[in-house]
């Protein structure tokens, strides 16, 4: 086992969780849980998501929702963007860690679905991505594959189609001088398993040696932890979380499914083998509750209803030096 000493989690929850939520949460609400999770000690926390709100009207306070929240000395503060007036839009906030990604789905038919676009436009529409991304001065460092094991629509991925996707984004950052740093593999519907964690990421990490891995892990099956394990086993020291487990695709064909892999229940398992993560756990655990009340239904985090080990190590303690 090669697991890292330290990883690097992004907090999502604040533009997952809020895309998917059916009762509308007040926009003063998301502002309070970026503050909160600001708490934390995040290395970086996803904010919004600056889509059209006629297809998710959940989004269309973006611009508050941004001018909103208080930064925090050490977290990036970052958001998505469909296409070049998403970015615009980001950018004009002027609060916003702008980041540039190239991204592609695997899945010809949740493509589809989810942008309206098939892999050959998204491919296309890359090329107009760019030309934004220049103007606006921004350099992207990383490349992004979703449904990169799986598709509710299509079935399971190819691990060598989804290589020949990362390969033809590279191509593109190559032509125009990008220095490519990341690679993120997104399990969008939840269909990875631990064996098809070690077949991809080993296939990415003997294609491109130097390039470090970001895995964006569903737990729509119950599969999320220990898919993050086999990924960490590898020595993948970066990944994506939502707070209490909050989020999910509005495209994917759910209906009550779980979201991304909790970030307390990840922070958690870390944090009992000895790996760091900066994160301030029982802080983590206060908003992770409280998240559940803003949104007004059970999240799927368990370790905020289990507790935190090492409170119980307190109590357990104190009680052997009472005797």
């Amino acid at each position: 086992m090669a697991l890292p000493k330290r990883i690097v989690i992004h907090e999502l929850g604040p533009r997952e969780g809020m895309q998917i939520e059916k009762n509308p949460v007040d926009t003063s609400e998301k502002i309070r849980l970026v503050d909160m999770l600001s708490e934390c000690h995040f290395h970086e926390i996803e904010v919004t998501s600056f889509v059209s709100p006629k297809w998710v009207p959940q989004m269309a306070d973006a611009e508050q929702v941004v001018a909103g929240i208080r930064r925090a000395e050490g977290t990036r503060y970052t958001a998505i963007y469909l296409n070049t007036q998403g970015l615009q839009r980001a950018v004009m906030t002027a609060k916003l860690d702008v980041e540039g990604s190239l991204s592609i789905t695997a899945s010809e038919a949740f493509s589809k679905k989810n942008t309206n676009r098939s892999i050959a436009e998204t491919l296309a529409e890359t090329e107009k991505r760019i030309e934004g991304f220049q103007r606006f001065g921004i350099r992207p460092h990383e490349v992004s594959v979703m449904a990169a094991f799986g598709c509710n629509y299509e079935g399971d991925i190819s691990p060598d189609h989804v290589v020949g996707l990362i390969s033809q984004l590279m191509d593109m950052a190559e032509q125009n001088q990008y220095d490519i740093s990341m690679i993120q593999l997104a399990d969008t519907m939840g269909w990875a398993n631990p064996e098809a964690i070690r077949r991809l990421v080993g296939k990415v990490q003997d294609r491109w040696p130097t390039r470090r891995i970001n895995l964006h892990l569903h737990d729509t099956r119950g599969m999320g932890l220990m898919n993050a394990f086999a990924a960490l086993e590898m020595g993948v020291d970066d990944f994506d979380s939502a707070v209490a487990g909050l989020g999910g695709c509005p495209y994917a064909g759910f209906k009550d499914a779980p979201g991304n892999i909790a970030t307390e229940d990840l922070v958690h398992m870390c944090h009992e083998m000895g790996i760091e993560t900066g994160v301030d756990l029982e802080r983590l655990l206060d908003v992770a509750r409280e998240a559940e009340r803003i949104v007004g239904h059970p999240l799927p985090g368990k370790v905020m209803r289990g507790g935190h080990l090492n409170s119980y190590r307190r109590a357990a303690a104190a009680a052997r030096a009472a005797q």
